[in-house]
């Protein structure tokens, strides 16, 4: 199955697709009203806007250094996942979501990077839990936001993953424990994200390491994994051609492939990808 990743509410029911995910809230704090006909998306602990606007909101590390896009390595500014206000916003959002339409999406939950967050609030809290190694402490508090989202959704839960299948990578990096994730969360979406495509082995590798890592065979003709995932392409000004055929490397090891956000692009490398396919048929006679 095909899907494409869209702001732009006219191409959730573009055809070739067969399924639109549509952003309510992306990573600048932009908000748009969830449709009835997508999987609606939230970027949760992502947020420029409210970063801006409130500086307390942002994860610091040991040194009190905020986690916002000004920043090497951050593409935007994170929000702390303990902060009680922003996280009673997001599951009214996520509500909102989930009574438009059944299967919701969550895009940039965790935290930021090892090392995050040591704010008063975080250290207080860790101090009152029954954790004792920090890293645990983290794991729970994403896995209790994940598991109360998934209360609030009565369809399919989707929940992004950042590209790193490498074992406890997850955990480490953004307090994502992919074993307790897999209780609340019915497929795991990886965006791997180029602007040419023009080598595929690096992409079959991280495609590969995901479907193992998630109780898949290292066969691709063997068991599938026990949690769903599928695989997220970057479309905006990539040659058709390139796109095909890191489309045909991720639809071997995904449930489903998703474009990001230039759907013409993305329709015009499935129509070529279909012709391709009966161009190459060969029909004899019985």
């Amino acid at each position: 199955m095909y899907g494409v990743v869209t702001r732009n509410a006219d191409e959730v029911e573009m055809e070739p697709f067969d399924l639109g995910c549509f952003e309510v809230k992306d990573v600048t704090g932009r908000a748009a009203a969830p449709l009835p006909n997508a999987v609606n998306m939230v970027s949760c602990f992502g947020d420029n806007a409210a970063a801006a606007e409130n500086p307390d909101l942002v994860p610091v590390d040991e040194r009190g250094e905020p986690a916002t896009r000004d920043r090497d390595y951050f593409d935007w500014a994170y929000i702390c996942p303990t902060h009680p206000e922003y996280r009673e916003g997001l599951m009214e959002i996520i509500a909102d979501c989930a009574a438009e339409s059944d299967d919701v999406r969550l895009d940039d939950v965790g935290f930021p990077r090892e090392g995050f967050c040591r704010c008063d609030r975080c250290e207080r809290l860790f101090a009152e839990s029954d954790r004792e190694r920090w890293n645990d402490w983290r794991v729970d508090v994403i896995t209790e936001f994940v598991a109360d989202a998934a209360e609030l959704v009565s369809g399919r839960l989707l929940l992004t993953l950042y590209p790193d299948p490498y074992p406890d990578h997850l955990r480490a990096r953004a307090g994502i424990d992919l074993d307790r994730l897999a209780d609340h969360v019915d497929e795991f979406v990886v965006p791997l994200y180029d602007t040419e495509y023009a080598t595929t082995y690096w992409l079959e590798t991280i495609a590969r390491g995901f479907r193992t890592r998630l109780g898949g065979d290292y066969d691709v003709h063997g068991a599938p994994p026990e949690t769903p995932f599928s695989l997220e392409l970057y479309a905006v000004d990539v040659a058709v051609d390139d796109l095909v055929h890191a489309t045909e490397v991720a639809e071997t090891y995904a449930k489903d492939v998703f474009f990001g956000y230039d759907a013409n692009n993305a329709a015009a490398a499935l129509r070529r990808k279909d012709a391709d396919r009966r161009d190459g048929e060969v029909h004899r006679p019985d």
